[in-house]
């Protein structure tokens, strides 16, 4: 790399000895599309040295260049054969590439050339004779620099050789695409996940401040029940228990909203092994005291190994929605398991329901979408149960779907990945 004062002094001297190349016609956006890629100044990476590796090789040349043009420099993102990182930007070839990066620049013999004939950079170190530019043209159709072959001694390239040099500048800019995208990825997804973990701090703590005012409530509601008079007034009990059926309604909701938004941590606790049969029978239990519903098990399979939060939440919302939402006096639901060949666990969740309309089949995963007004104690759903499961299932690299026919019931299918316990 140059010292601040020798690039003093090659500027100076070419200033007065040699032909400045004129600036290019938008170099103000130019600068501002160089600049959005984040590239200039970092550290060496293997996929570009390989470019400028095999350019060398086909050119038969001794050194090639990705070269970048700035405001002040041309800085090298690769080099082969060559020491320095960067050269003053009135001295590079590649200034001139830049000014017509419809076609390459080539340059037989920069000793007769009138451009170059006194350049430092030919007649000193590294004695550019023999110099072949192509522009590296981004979509917006701005030359950022040039991928070029260099060598000491006067040279000519087939057409063979401009053609692959040519495909390889378009692999350049491909790499520098590629990694600007994934620079920009990378950002978005870190103010994703930071505007995720704020939107579940602010879940978290509403829900707090919500439950408060509501065991308030509640415990108002219940003391007014005690009250002879209100106990004896039939208009007043009644007020008294639709006080009591909101204030059970939005705690409902409130705790469905709060799971909802807690899904991602749930998804990533331990797994361990997972006796099948216990499982479904602690959420049958969850789920009636009586003989109102029957859950039966079909597998093959004695355990499990997979999350158990997780899975105990999954099942405990379908199996909910299954005895919730059906019309028959005995609720039978019959849950099946397998493991596929691919690794990945098959739950079927089959009940002996109405049915979900078609319509409404590929809606009843969305949050807030409620396929039934009313559920079989007369309570209306809130939407979230389903959407969790199926932000739940996602979360965890599986998938969920629905079939059904009205009056047949319904079947819920999920996947779910394997945990190795190793």
């Amino acid at each position: 790399m140059y010292t601040l004062l020798e690039n003093c002094i090659l500027r100076k001297y070419s200033t007065k000895i040699m032909k400045i190349p004129e600036t290019y016609h938008s170099e103000k956006e130019r600068l501002a599309n160089l600049h959005s890629y984040s590239i200039l100044d970092t550290l060496p990476e293997e996929d570009f040295d390989a470019i400028t590796t095999l350019a060398a090789q086909i050119c038969g040349t001794s050194i090639s260049l990705i070269s970048l043009i700035d405001d002040k420099r041309q800085w090298f993102k690769s080099r082969v054969g060559l020491d320095v990182n960067e050269t003053p930007r009135e001295l590079a070839f590649c200034t001139h590439a830049i000014r017509t990066p419809e076609i390459p620049l080539v340059i037989p013999d920069a000793r007769l050339d009138d451009r170059f004939e006194n350049n430092p950079l030919v007649t000193g170190e590294p004695k550019v004779i023999f110099y072949a530019g192509i522009p590296l043209n981004t979509a917006e159709g701005f030359p950022l620099g040039t991928l070029c072959v260099i060598d000491h001694e006067p040279q000519e390239l087939s057409e063979q050789q401009m053609q692959a040099l040519q495909a390889l500048s378009c692999q350049v800019v491909k790499l520098l695409e590629l990694r600007k995208n994934k620079k920009q990825l990378e950002t978005v997804n870190r103010e994703l996940e930071q505007k995720n973990y704020d939107l579940q701090q602010f879940v978290r703590v509403a829900a707090h401040d919500l439950k408060a005012p509501l065991n308030n409530i509640e415990m108002i509601t219940n003391l007014l029940k005690e009250v002879t008079e209100v106990a004896n007034d039939e208009e007043g009990n009644k007020l008294v228990n639709m006080i009591g059926s909101a204030s059970e309604n939005l705690r409902t909701l409130v705790d469905g909203l709060l799971t909802y938004y807690q899904s991602d941590s749930i998804a990533k606790n331990i797994a361990i092994q997972i006796n099948l049969t216990e499982l479904v029978q602690s959420l049958k239990q969850l789920l009636s005291w009586d003989d109102s519903v029957q859950v039966q098990l079909q597998s093959s399979l004695r355990f499990v190994e997979l999350n158990e939060v997780l899975i105990q939440q999954i099942l405990l919302n379908l199996l909910t929605n299954a005895f919730k939402y059906n019309d028959k006096d005995i609720a039978k639901i019959d849950v099946s398991v397998e493991l596929r060949s691919d690794n990945f666990y098959r739950f079927c969740v089959k009940d002996n329901g109405p049915g979900i309309m078609p319509n409404f089949q590929e809606k009843i995963f969305e949050l807030f979408t409620i396929a039934t007004n009313f559920d079989r104690f007369g309570n209306k759903g809130n939407g979230l149960g389903l959407a969790t499961v199926q932000k739940l299932v996602n979360t965890s690299g599986g998938q969920i779907w629905v079939a059904s026919k009205v009056g047949e019931g319904a079947t819920f299918t999920f996947t779910l990945p394997r945990v190795s316990l190793n």
